[in-house]
């Protein structure tokens, strides 16, 4: 009897080593996936721990793995561009995944971006809204249609005669969740026509392959305008900045996506970036709160710190060192934290 309860706790020892990581596991965005990644890379070159292991899943798709499970084969981090759900919150709780603590690394704008060889075009996001909607209003705005519209000057005879191919973020993308709040519901909540049709806030992409989805990885959306000169494509302005010797950026209502507007909210296609901390992970992977640590700091994102010269755009540092504050503190997550301002 001894032996077998010797053999049996020496199994589950093998079974708790097993269990156990020495490496970090990130999902999530692929507009933080840059910044992420590189912190990654910096805390394995510079420390004892293992280069965490960072994935880019999208922001929905990085959410689902996260709130999945609490074991210990489930993310401890999950990156997002756009801030969690109260629905994932929910779902997160339901599975376990009880204690979580968020945190903002700094803002994006959202670039609508073309081919440097084609003339630049100023939009309107009333003129974007009509390009990708599924349905769009007749003539007289008495009714919703299905969108006829497939080139620019169709929209607003002031535009180019320009085929509209937009190439964008599958519906897993927090950078696609972020694009319908600011271009098709901000839109349309007030919009008569829409409200009539029983819509509040409208956000269905048209499918007639004028919006294509390309996955969540941005860099193929920057080749994509290499080739097909006259569209547009959309991702995070990181990607714009690394690339502004083949692609610039279209102006939305006369302003261009730039650290300065992006902070002061003249563009309006402007949006914070976030990861998520599941807390019961700490302290069973070593480094989750050095890595977290690191990516808060001003060497990281600071006015001049590293991933601001990858593209991200600081936060004021009031807000850095209230975000610093909750991550020493671990401050949880609520629901009501979640919950839309009145």
């Amino acid at each position: 009897m001894k032996k077998i309860i010797l053999a049996t706790a020496a199994l589950l020892m093998v079974s708790n080593v097993a269990e156990a990581r020495d490496q970090i596991k990130i999902v999530g965005s692929s507009t933080v996936y840059p910044f992420s990644s590189y912190t990654a890379e910096a805390l394995g070159a510079t420390s004892k721990f293992k280069t965490p292991v960072v994935e880019s899943t999208g922001s929905g798709g990085g959410l689902k793995l996260f709130c999945a499970s609490n074991d210990m084969d489930s993310p401890d981090i999950t990156n997002a561009s756009r801030r969690m759900k109260e629905k994932e919150f929910a779902t997160c709780q339901k599975n376990g995944v009880k204690y979580i603590t968020e945190m903002v690394v700094g803002y994006d704008g959202i670039a609508i971006a073309q081919s440097k060889t084609t003339a630049a075009i100023d939009l309107t996001r009333k003129e974007l809204l009509l390009a990708v909607a599924a349905k769009v209003p007749n003539k007289d705005e008495s009714a919703l249609i299905d969108n006829p519209y497939h080139y620019w000057d169709e929209i607003n005879a002031k535009l180019p005669h320009r085929k509209i191919t937009i190439y964008g973020p599958p519906t897993s993308s927090g950078t696609r969740d972020a694009f319908e709040d600011m271009i098709l519901k901000h839109n349309t909540k007030h919009w008569k026509v829409y409200n009539d049709a029983g819509f509040k806030k409208f956000h269905e992409i048209r499918q007639d392959g004028v919006y294509v989805p390309s996955g969540e990885n941005d860099n193929l959306i920057v080749q994509k305008l290499a080739k097909d000169t006259e569209a547009l494509g959309i991702f995070g302005y990181s990607y714009l900045a690394e690339n502004t010797d083949s692609i610039g950026a279209a102006t939305i209502e006369g302003v261009g996506p730039a650290p300065e507007t992006v902070q002061d909210g003249s563009y309006k296609l402007s949006r914070s970036l976030y990861f998520y901390i599941k807390q019961s992970h700490v302290g069973k992977v070593p480094g989750i709160m050095e890595y977290s640590d690191l990516f808060m700091s001003e060497r990281m994102i600071g006015d001049k710190g590293e991933c601001a010269e990858i593209g991200l755009i600081p936060l004021p540092a009031a807000d850095r060192d209230h975000y610093r504050a909750n991550l020493k503190a671990m401050t949880r997550l609520t629901a009501d934290d979640l919950k839309p301002k009145k």
